[in-house]
C-alpha cells in the first residue's frame, strides 16, 4: 500500500477521533465551568487540538454545548444498555441477577457524568429549552425501552407474569430512582456503596412480589 492510500484511509478515523477528544473535552470543561464561563480556547487545551480545530468541527459555543450533551448522554445510555443486557441471561435465581443489573444501573446514574448531564441540562433551561428533552429521550427513555424488552423476554420464558412490559420497566425505574434522589438530596450528596445496595435490594423485592411469575401447583 502506497503513503498516499494509507493517508487517504487514516485520514476519516483521524478526523472522528479528533471530533470524540473535542467533545469529551467540552463535555469535561462545560462540566467544570458552566456554560457561560467555559472558553473555547479552554476546551481546545484540553482536547489537545487548536482553537481553530474546534470550530472546524463544531462552528460555535452552542453547536458545542449541544453536541457535548448529546455525547455524553449516549455514552451515558450505552453504558446503561450493557448492564440492561446483563438479564438476557437471569438464570436460577431471578432476584440475584435483577438486583445485580439495579445496582449497576444506580451506581451510573449517580456516577459524576451522569449528574454533571443533569446538572447541565436544568442549569441551561432558559438558553437551551430543549435539551432536557434530547437528554431524557437519549437516557431515561431508551433506558426504559431496552428494559422493557428484556422484562419481555422474562415474561415468555415463564420468570414473570404476563404484563405490559413497558409499564413494568416505568415503574422498576421509579423504584430505583425515586429512592436515590432522595437520598442523594437531588445529585448533591453522595450517597455509598451499601445505601445503593440497600435501594437496589428493596426495589428488585417489591417488584418481584408484584410481577414474579406464581409457581404452578403440580397437585
Amino acid at each position: 500500500m502506497t503513503d498516499t492510500a494509507s493517508t487517504k484511509r487514516s485520514a476519516p478515523r483521524g478526523r472522528i477521533d479528533k471530533r470524540v477528544a473535542i467533545l469529551d473535552a467540552a463535555f469535561t470543561v462545560f462540566a467544570r465551568r458552566g456554560y457561560e464561563q467555559a472558553g473555547v480556547q479552554e476546551i481546545a487545551e484540553v482536547a489537545g487540538v487548536a482553537k481553530p480545530t474546534v470550530y472546524n468541527h463544531l462552528s460555535d459555543k452552542e453547536n458545542l454545548f449541544r453536541h457535548a450533551i448529546e455525547a455524553a448522554a449516549d455514552a451515558v445510555m450505552a453504558d446503561n444498555l450493557a448492564v440492561v443486557d446483563r438479564m438476557r441471561d437471569a438464570g436460577d435465581d431471578l432476584h440475584a441477577a435483577m438486583e445485580d443489573v439495579a445496582y449497576r444501573m444506580l451506581r451510573i446514574c449517580c456516577d459524576e457524568r451522569s449528574r454533571a448531564l443533569r446538572r447541565l441540562a436544568f442549569a441551561q433551561l432558559n438558553r437551551f429549552p430543549d435539551v432536557i428533552e434530547v437528554v431524557h429521550r437519549r437516557t431515561s427513555g431508551r433506558l426504559a425501552e431496552g428494559l422493557a424488552d428484556r422484562l419481555a423476554r422474562l415474561c415468555l420464558s415463564g420468570h414473570l407474569r404476563p404484563c405490559d412490559p413497558t409499564q413494568a420497566a416505568e415503574q422498576f425505574l421509579a423504584l430505583l430512582t425515586g429512592p436515590m434522589e432522595t437520598r442523594s438530596q437531588l445529585g448533591s450528596r453522595k450517597v455509598s456503596a451499601a445505601e445503593t445496595r440497600a435501594v437496589a435490594a428493596a426495589a428488585v423485592d417489591t417488584f418481584l412480589r408484584a410481577y414474579r411469575a406464581t409457581p404452578v401447583d403440580p397437585s
